[in-house]
């Protein structure tokens, strides 16, 4: 092998620069304030209409019914996908699967995977620190703080944010090219998931209101709905709630909130163990997405479903007469 090209580094030369984790640029940011008026002010003003039309022609069971599907569909989407699959490496799965989980999760209008799973990745990284983009508790101590922290925590820190580098947080997803292909098809599964209450609607009521009533409850409000549960996990889970672990944090867990969004309400015991499939950690508590990534183990197309050892949850547990916490790395997780 030559080395005629090859010489020692003088101390002269240009270091590189440091692998920036964020960045913010204002066409980034007027992408985000695009996302935010059509995915986020859209569907909360088609709920809107949703709701003053029930008062003219009574919501129909065909309308409730492509709302629930549509809601279960893509929340599964977003909490088994984007959540637990993607982000947390919580279980692994098929291609079909990977794509499918991928492609629901879009159609709940929160962003492209490989985006809102470097944000999640991001979000754990800086729990309730400088660097966490959504926290509700850096905004002062006050009343008035801790109400400017809501607010920005559940809604309007997606008007503007800095934006996380997806080569930093995401190269896993990034090696997947299944993966990287339907996160780039985002705006498709958006539209699809609107299209698809619309023809359904159409074609089972015969009329063009069935399909106008489709569009709102199975398109915009399910979205609205699906888009405010994710954000109370971020404001109300941040602020309010049990604590059953003892962390560097301030997540906490709602029974409520579990039973409503798929499991994900037991978030002070997901930031506990990140990479748990089990955000429930009991089999009392309520966790729908939980159940389904088992059943998708028993069918055969889910494998290596990562949940805490009894010893790794004792070691961990801070409620009153429990062992008290280790430290914060007992539990192996990346993220």
């Amino acid at each position: 092998m030559s080395t005629m090209n090859l010489r020692p580094l003088s101390g002269t030369e240009p270091r590189r620069r440091p692998r920036r984790l964020a960045i913010a640029t204002p066409y980034l940011n007027r992408l985000q304030r695009q996302h935010f008026l059509l995915l986020t002010v859209v569907p909360f003003c088609g709920t809107i209409v949703a709701g003053g039309l029930a008062f003219v022609r009574p919501v129909t069971r065909l309308d409730l019914t492509l709302f629930f599907v549509m809601w279960l569909a893509t929340g599964v989407g977003v909490s088994v996908g984007y959540h637990r699959l993607f982000t947390h490496r919580s279980f692994e799965a098929t291609k079909r699967v990977r794509v499918l989980l991928a492609a629901l999760g879009g159609m709940a209008g929160l962003g492209p995977v490989i985006s809102w799973a470097a944000m999640h990745r991001r979000h754990h990284q800086y729990a309730d620190r400088d660097g966490d983009m959504h926290s509700p508790n850096l905004h002062g101590k006050s009343w008035i703080g801790k109400i400017r922290g809501l607010v920005h925590a559940h809604l309007t820190w997606m008007i503007q944010h800095e934006y996380p580098n997806i080569v930093h947080y995401t190269p896993d997803l990034l090696e997947d090219s299944a993966i990287v292909r339907t996160s780039r098809r985002y705006a498709t599964w958006v539209l699809l998931g609107l299209a698809i209450p619309t023809t359904v609607g159409g074609l089972v009521s015969r009329s063009l209101a069935g399909a106008a009533t489709g569009f709102l409850w199975g398109g915009l409000v399910r979205m609205f709905v699906v888009a405010q549960s994710i954000s109370a996990l971020n404001s109300i889970l941040h602020s309010a709630g049990e604590q059953h672990f003892d962390l560097r944090d301030n997540s906490r867990n709602n029974w409520l909130l579990g039973v409503l969004i798929w499991g994900e309400g037991w978030h002070n015991n997901h930031h506990a163990f990140p990479r748990s499939a089990s955000f429930g950690l009991r089999w009392y508590r309520v966790d729908i997405s939980y159940w389904l990534i088992r059943l998708m183990e028993k069918l055969g197309i889910a494998w290596n479903v990562v949940v805490p050892t009894a010893e790794q949850l004792g070691s961990r547990y801070s409620s009153p007469g429990e062992t008290s916490p280790s430290s914060p790395d007992t539990y192996p997780n990346s993220y």
